[in-house]
């Protein structure tokens, strides 16, 4: 009785907008002004680098207007989990749901908090990861550590008020950050170099890796696996658009607006992605890009585009975009874990709205952990880890469209996949592929990701075991 009473106090009150917002807002944080240096030392062309975001965006394109089918039949609290949970089992959708809890969103909070401190110190030094709060043998707190879990309890707290006051900030921030991000492309375009542009695309595809200032070819299939690896950082870029189907039932008509959020947002962000990297190689040479200090390809380019001024104007920026980005993260979270709970794989609490309408347990858990994970120093490792494991529920989520087609034929679907089955399946065998040479060729990056979503099995059945013995008590 008091999981159907919970459910009803769920208020829709996202609209279009609000949900696109949720969109583009929890996929732009800091990664569009940071990987691409790393991509380019991995693939040492600007032809390369523009094709990588371009496949890149592409691939999430198909993989939301796939998910579109699925938000339409189940506009459920939980979104992707329901999914996995429909069309296959319940420990198949706990993997995902543990993985989700364990670090793919409370890790993506603490890095996205402490890039809003990072970029936060250049214009208040004190704020920086290099001063050093207290240091306890064990462990050394900076500045920046509590600065980022400042923000996260801060924007947490926010969100136990209620949806009007979360979504108030998504919006504003979301469009504050697009008209920023439009802003600096256009200047970037404006101050665009014709020499250095022609040098970045006069080597074609050769496909290289920039060592120092020596371009390496590589050699047989050494090539896949560079051009995975170099895009596990458009990837993560372009992560977090399904976050709007953890808050199915909060949205307006959702079997309608789920699915054209989706579309409209990663199709916003696929444009200001590839537009801002277009912006990078006119203004910058490929060595320039590559050798940014600290990777901040974005902080290099407003310099060039504003002057010395640029680094200012680059930090309010991401001040900006992370904590739009944040509150997206930290706003649909929760909803997969009130879901959990319901289930009873997780902390029976966390099934509960609090009078404000919203899982403020789950809320205050996540926030919790996700400050652990910024003060142990180890979120940028574990979000590294977790692109592996991320690769293959987005693979099995859209395989269960071909599975639920056949498994319940009987449900309205209201929207279809686009291009199915073609698309989907162009979907699962691309992510495969780069699954599949991450594990031959960057082991460093899927084996720690497996080994933390297995190390989920144990705890599923730790906790039915403990499930049908309370059940038993009662």
């Amino acid at each position: 009785m008091q999981q159907s009473t919970a459910q009803k106090n769920f208020k829709q009150s996202f609209s279009l907008l609000d949900a696109t917002m949720i969109v583009a807002g929890s996929m732009i944080g800091s990664g569009i002004f940071l990987v691409s240096a790393d991509m380019t030392r991995s693939v040492g062309s600007a032809s390369w680098l523009i094709l990588l975001w371009i496949l890149t965006g592409i691939l999430t394109l198909i993989a939301a207007l796939s998910y579109g089918e699925l938000s339409a039949m189940f506009p459920k609290a939980g979104g992707q989990y329901v999914y996995l949970k429909e069309a296959y089992n319940p420990l198949i959708a706990f993997l995902f749901g543990w993985s989700f809890f364990a670090v793919i969103q409370t890790g993506t909070i603490a890095a996205v908090g402490v890039a809003f401190s990072k970029f936060a110190a250049y214009i208040f030094p004190s704020l920086s990861e290099n001063n050093f709060i207290t240091d306890l043998g064990f462990i050394k707190i900076s500045a920046a550590q509590i600065t980022s879990i400042v923000l996260i309890v801060l924007l947490t707290f926010v969100n136990t008020l209620g949806v009007k006051e979360g979504k108030i900030i998504q919006t504003l921030f979301t469009l504050i950050k697009l008209g920023a991000l439009f802003g600096l492309i256009i200047f970037g375009f404006i101050a665009a170099d014709k020499v250095t542009w022609n040098a970045n695309w006069s080597t074609g595809f050769a496909l290289n890796k920039i060592d120092g200032n020596l371009l390496v070819p590589y050699t047989g299939f050494a090539a896949i696996g560079a051009i995975s690896g170099a895009m596990v950082g458009s990837l993560f870029s372009s992560d977090a658009w399904n976050n709007v189907t953890f808050i199915a039932n909060e949205i307006k008509n959702p079997k309608r607006n789920i699915g054209l959020a989706l579309f409209l947002g990663t199709l916003i962000v696929t444009i200001i992605y590839t537009a801002t990297n277009l912006m990078y190689v006119s203004i910058m040479p490929m060595q320039s890009i590559a050798h940014a200090e600290n990777d901040r390809v974005g902080v290099e380019a407003a310099k060039i585009i504003f002057g010395n001024v640029g680094t200012q104007i680059i930090a309010v920026m991401l001040m900006i975009s992370t904590f739009g980005c944040n509150n997206g993260l930290i706003l649909s979270g929760a909803r997969v874990y009130y879901t959990m709970a319901n289930d009873g794989l997780f902390f029976q609490q966390v099934g509960r709205l609090n009078k404000n309408a919203v899982p403020s347990r789950g809320l205050w858990i996540q926030c919790f952990w996700a400050s652990v994970l910024c003060l142990s120093g180890k979120y940028g490792d574990l979000l590294t880890y977790i692109i592996f494991t991320v690769l293959i529920f987005y693979i099995l989520t859209i395989a269960g469209i071909f599975i639920l087609r056949k498994k319940r034929p009987d449900i309205p679907r209201p929207y279809k996949a686009f291009g199915y089955p073609i698309l989907p399946m162009i979907y699962i065998l691309a992510a495969g592929v780069i699954c599949v040479s991450l594990l031959l060729y960057q082991p460093k990056f899927s084996l720690p990701g497996l080994g933390i979503m297995l190390l989920g099995i144990p705890i599923y059945y730790l906790l039915l075991k403990n499930k049908h013995v309370i059940g038993e008590a009662t």
